[in-house]
């Protein structure tokens, strides 16, 4: 969707980084090196074009039920929108890769954290508190009658034409994803002096870490912000100023009581490296 993308391409960038840390610790150059070709070929080959697709095709619900119709696109809109799908994936590998050669690894995989927590949040939030409903609702199966606040498909989005699309896509995205992501870190591990040879986790175990971290963790503290955002915004009665305030309120309880050394959600993204590298 073009308002969650450019969180998710930054997630992605970083997430690229961070599974290649302990090989781009040695890189002096961040651009200079096959870890970050293969993420700008993932960007522009496949994720970029992707969300183009799907802009193309399913302008309402790309939108998030904003635009009503391919003619209510700007050409500049969907330009920047998929020049920035693939930039914002250059931000985030850069900027994890910063974290990396400063030796905090934590700070690196924290940049995963955030792309993939604004993401999540906007499909279950969005502006106005109706993020799951917009995300949930294709026009295509619904005789081209267009959003309205309470409408949504409930689990029949699962036999829509967006979602039948969606795993489609899904298909070539997941593989390429996933498969560079457990090889360097598998790789990593293996070249890694202080990493025995039964330490390093199986491609099965790392998938599963990957997905429990990046989708998982993350769909959780999202919601959890998302509730925060509710409550708040019906205390004071507006809803942008109840999510003003509850963003802010959930990143500082997380980053104290999850995010902190030794505690739950800090074990968690350190799974990803298996031990912190020297």
């Amino acid at each position: 969707m073009v308002q969650v993308d450019v969180f998710w391409s930054y997630a992605l960038g970083a997430s690229f980084a961070t599974a290649a840390c302990r090989q781009l610790s040695k890189e002096d150059k961040p651009f200079a090196n096959k870890f970050f070709s293969s993420t700008v070929l993932f960007l522009a080959c496949l994720f970029a074009p992707s969300g183009v697709y799907l802009l193309w095709q399913f302008p309402h619900w790309e939108t998030m039920q904003v635009a009503t119709c391919r003619d209510d696109l700007p050409a500049w809109l969907v330009t920047a929108f998929a020049v920035t799908n693939i930039t914002q994936g250059v931000l985030g590998f850069w900027i994890s890769y910063h974290f990396i050669r400063q030796k905090r690894f934590f700070a690196a995989s924290m940049q995963i954290f955030l792309g993939y927590f604004f993401m999540v949040f906007i499909l279950l939030y969005g502006w106005d508190g109706t993020g799951w409903q917009r995300f949930l609702y294709d026009a295509t199966v619904n005789g081209g009658i267009l959003w309205k606040p309470g409408m949504h498909m409930g689990l029949g989005f699962l036999k829509s034409n967006v979602a039948l699309t969606l795993l489609g896509m899904g298909v070539a995205i997941v593989p390429a994803l996933y498969l560079p992501m457990i090889a360097w870190i598998r790789t990593g591990l293996y070249h890694d002096p202080d990493i025995t040879a039964d330490e390093v986790p199986s491609p099965l175990k790392l998938a599963i870490i990957i997905t429990a971290v990046c989708f998982g963790l993350n769909i959780a503290l999202a919601a959890g912000a998302a509730v925060v955002c509710a409550i708040a915004g019906r205390i004071i009665g507006n809803v942008g100023i109840g999510i003003l305030i509850g963003i802010p309120v959930s990143l500082i309880a997380y980053r104290f009581l999850l995010f902190a050394p030794g505690r739950p959600g800090y074990k968690a993204y350190s799974l990803l490296f298996v031990k912190e590298p020297k």
